[in-house]
């Protein structure tokens, strides 16, 4: 981040420029509070269930149960509102809505497996919306059941596909609409609302003006039909009394039989309507102040309205009558064309208002780039910015949801859309909660991770209450979509909750990772691999990712230079391509970048501050230190490989050029042997275990592992070959070297080759004996492996019999030396062990060695480098290993 580059990346004021969209300057926000959010709130809640479906709810489950499922839906939706409002009161918002808000506030994932639900919820509810007003349409104008011929106003034949055809009429009135333009919704909203209003009061002002009559019901039981009376009696005890217990019987429009749990399917649709004021943020004055305030009012208000009403229905309607004339308001009402005119404008108000809605998000999800090539038809616009192509696909669904034909078969469809819509919405604001970022801290602070929990346990349990099939489906459908999404969705800078969330847990676990209880049964190892250049390290990176065994791995690099001499520091610029390097390689590691005056100071820098806590390195690798020429392995990799470079130039042509050209022979190195040498004493030092691997350039683990009647095996010498006296196979440095080859033959792509460990013994001792005790050990340790004894009488003469002499003519020097006890060995000897390994039967696919300690004396670091050099010339890829800690266990 450049120094005046501003801290904050969001707007505080949502107004883009006339560069924003190419629309010219912004419309300012006009709407208040009560037209922009109390409204349409109100508009979406009063529409199917008020005029066609609350007497059927009434009518079947009883006013005690009608009124226990107002407390469950609105005790569930309430604490969904809390959470609306407070990722609302979050910071600033701009157009988009509830999918704005959530996918800016949760991430990609979140945000688009959540907009597909909500875009499918206002698909469905859309559908619902147009079959509720064909039904009310069908029941006023339509031919009675058995009549053919055309009577007063009922001329509208009545049969599946009419109702399909009267349903398709309607949604292209509102496809219409809605290709025009929103606004022309938006300019009779008020109108419309109105509307309803006046209505509901001459619903209310009927039961009490209304005298008591009886109403002519049509009742068709297979092919017999039969005319029987319901009565509306006004106010009367006993008609309460009837009403106050529930009577499920079978709805007349499908011939199923009801229960709690399908009349709860269709009632809770009166309550999906909240989020219509959230949508309107890009049009509101000062959304975080509306948004919270308009939705709760609303919700609070038609929860007064459907109780009220319920009581009413209940005083003065019997059962009958409930459960057998959905539109029996219209006939009680003072004047009937009332309720006619409040059905017909609120539900295509509330159809138009999903279908636009559904539209919205779809522009949103294709405009937000989610599903890639996709959704691209999607993002076309009109002159003036409307997403007619959206508007079209989004008909073109709600098209397809309108063959079910049925209202009560697709509320429980909505419902469970919506519910699982709601239980993201609080699972988000949960998420944000629990992430504790500082950023997160919304004005509106009534609501707690309780009141998310709580949201998220109703809907849930009212998910399977109502349709279990229909729950698990829509489940596990948002969950690949937040899988598809978490992999496949292109990097946003909206935030990603998922980071927030993982960062909390891992510093709380970390504090719990306490150093003090550390055991040996539960080591593992925890790797620092030191990368001079990564276009020549490509083969080693990914192997010491399979040594790692599900530890830490934190690839290290130094580069040399004085801070007071530089303008800024230079590694801020490299750490993305360190990072990309690791997404292309595929390997799980940290990067730790570090800028020293040497590359052993900057090492040693390393080693004492990699890691957090309880997760720190205990093994370094080195590269091997000689004269060979690296070669550059980022081109043999497919994703850096020219034909992929000119596909995808963005990102890795930009780590090709930012990593520097493999050294030339004769250029100059970074660091000096001897410099070397004290980079290991100096990790020994610091109780670092230490490895360093040579020849891993030859190392292709594709190719090794793809040849036909081929034996991979790993070979293991964890004999001190600088110190064969020592012929002990159980000191702490040949255990590590076990282990280590026992881990990688543990990792997958190793699991199937054959671990060797070589034996070496004179002829004067007993070669049975070592083979039974080392095998011993072997099945102690739980290492599965084969052991080939060798005889090196030839190999061990020459280590005592031609000495290279002392040149050192201090006596201390020679105890300072002692356990490496350089200067005693001479090359006949190293080149006749690096003979005897190279002369077995097969080429291992990696040679495991024992690394003896350095010598305390710095001039002998010179010739301990030689001596390692010779001893592994040749040898191909080959690990040479020294440990420091114990590491294998014999107990449980």
């Amino acid at each position: 981040m450049a120094e005046r580059s501003p801290l904050l990346n969001y707007r505080l004021i949502a107004a883009p420029g006339p560069a924003g969209g190419g629309r010219g300057p912004a419309s300012p926000h006009k709407l208040s509070t009560f037209l922009g959010v109390v409204v349409p709130t109100l508009l979406s809640m009063f529409s199917v269930v008020l005029f066609l479906r609350i007497g059927f709810v009434v009518g079947q489950a009883g006013l005690y149960q009608t009124i226990l499922m107002f407390i469950v839906a609105y005790l569930i939706i309430s604490m969904t509102v809390l959470s609306v409002c407070a990722i609302s009161t979050n910071g600033a918002l701009d157009a988009g809505g509830a999918y704005y808000m959530i996918s800016r506030a949760l991430g990609p994932e979140f945000g688009g497996s959540l907009g597909v639900m909500f875009f499918f919820a206002n698909v469905c509810g859309s559908a619902l919306y147009v079959l509720g007003l064909v039904e009310s349409i069908v029941d006023t104008f339509g031919l009675p059941p058995g009549q053919t011929a055309s009577s007063g106003i009922q001329v509208l034949p009545h049969s599946y596909w009419y109702e399909i055809l009267y349903g398709t009429v309607i949604l292209i009135i509102c496809l219409l609409v809605c290709l025009v333009g929103a606004d022309i919704y938006a300019k009779a909203t008020f109108i419309i609302f109105i509307i309803v209003i006046v209505v509901i009061s001459t619903i209310f002002i009927s039961f009490f003006v209304v005298s008591p009559k009886s109403i002519n019901i049509t009742v068709t039981s297979g092919n017999n039909t039969e005319f029987r009376e319901g009565l509306f009696t006004g106010f009367n005890l006993s008609t309460l009394k009837s009403n106050l217990p529930s009577k499920y019987v079978a709805d007349y429009t499908t011939g199923v039989v009801m229960d709690f749990a399908a009349v709860f399917a269709v009632m809770f649709n009166g309550c999906t309507g909240i989020m219509a004021g959230s949508n309107m943020s890009g049009d509101l004055k000062n959304p975080s102040y509306s948004i919270p305030r308009g939705t709760i009012t609303a919700v609070i208000f038609t929860y007064i309205i459907y109780n009220i009403l319920s009581l009413m229905i209940s005083c003065t309607c019997d059962r009958f009558l409930l459960q057998n004339n959905y539109g029996f308001l219209e006939d009680i009402n003072v004047w009937h064309p009332f309720v006619i005119i409040g059905i017909y404008s609120s539900t295509l108000s509330a159809a138009m208002s999903n279908l636009i809605g559904a539209s919205r998000i779809l522009y949103a999800l294709a405009k937000d780039n989610i599903f890639g090539k996709l959704l691209i038809p999607a993002k076309k616009t009109s002159a003036s910015g409307n997403p007619w192509a959206a508007v079209l696909i989004s008909w073109l669904f709600v098209q397809l949801v309108l063959f079910t034909g049925k209202l009560n078969t697709i509320a429980g469809i909505v419902t469970i859309f919506f519910l699982l819509v709601y239980a993201a919405v609080d699972l988000a604001c949960l998420a944000l909660e629990w992430a504790s970022a500082p950023n997160f801290r919304p004005t509106f602070r009534y609501f707690t991770w309780h009141t998310c929990v709580l949201g998220i346990i109703g809907c849930a349990i009212m998910m399977f209450l109502i349709s279990p099939i229909y729950a698990s489906c829509s489940i596990a459908f948002m969950l690949i979509l937040l899988l598809v999404l978490h992999y496949v969705s292109p990097s946003s800078s909206w935030g990603y909750i998922s980071q927030a969330l993982i960062f909390h847990q891992v510093r709380k676990y970390l504090l719990m990772l306490d150093v003090r209880k550390d055991h040996v049964k539960f080591w593992r190892p925890q790797v620092l691999l030191m990368v001079a250049n990564p276009r020549t390290s490509t083969q080693l990176i990914c192997f010491a990712n399979d040594l790692k065994k599900s530890g830490l791995y934190v690839l290290g690099h130094v580069q040399t230079g004085d801070l007071d001499e530089m303008p800024s520091d230079p590694l801020q610029t490299q750490y993305d391509s360190w990072l990309s390097l690791v997404d292309a390689l595929n390997v799980k590691s940290f990067v730790s970048l570090t800028l020293s005056d040497s590359v052993r100071h900057g090492v040693q820098h390393l080693l004492f501050i990699s890691g957090l806590g309880g997760m720190r390195p205990n093994t370094l690798i080195l590269g091997f230190y000689d004269d060979s020429v690296p070669e550059d392995g980022l081109q043999q990799i497919p994703a850096f490989s020219e034909s992929s470079l000119s596909i995808n130039s963005d990102q890795g042509s930009s780590l090709v050029h930012n990593f520097p050209q493999a050294r030339h022979h004769s250029s100059e190195k970074a660091l000096s042997g001897r410099e070397y040498v004290g980079i290991i004493s100096d990790s020994i030092k610091m109780l670092k275990n230490v490895c360093l691997a040579r020849y891993f350039n030859q190392l292709n683990k594709a190719d090794l592992f793809s040849r036909k009647n081929y034996e991979v095996s790993i070979d293991v010498w964890p004999l001190n070959p600088l110190r064969p006296d020592s012929a002990s196979y159980v000191d702490t440095c040949s255990l590590f070297l076990l282990q280590m080859a026992c881990i990688l033959n543990m990792v997958r792509t190793w699991r199937t080759a054959r671990l060797r460990i070589f034996l070496c013994v004179e002829s004067g001792n007993s070669a049975g004996e070592h083979e039974k005790k080392l095998k011993q050990l072997l099945g102690q340790l739980r290492i599965k492996g084969s052991i080939k004894t060798l005889h090196w009488d030839s190999v061990a003469a020459l280590h005592w019999h031609k000495q290279v002499p002392d040149h050192s003519n201090n006596e201390g020097n020679f105890v300072n030396n002692f356990p490496s006890n350089a200067m005693k060995i001479s090359n006949d000897y190293l080149i006749a062990v690096n003979r005897m390994i190279l002369e077995q039967d097969t080429h291992p696919a990696i040679r495991f060695l024992y690394l003896p300690r350095p010598p305390a004396d710095l001039a002998l670091h010179e010739r301990y480098l030689e001596q390692l050099e010779i001893l592994t010339r040749d040898l191909g890829p080959t690990l040479l290993i020294h440990g420091i800690s114990a590491v294998t266990s014999f107990d449980i």
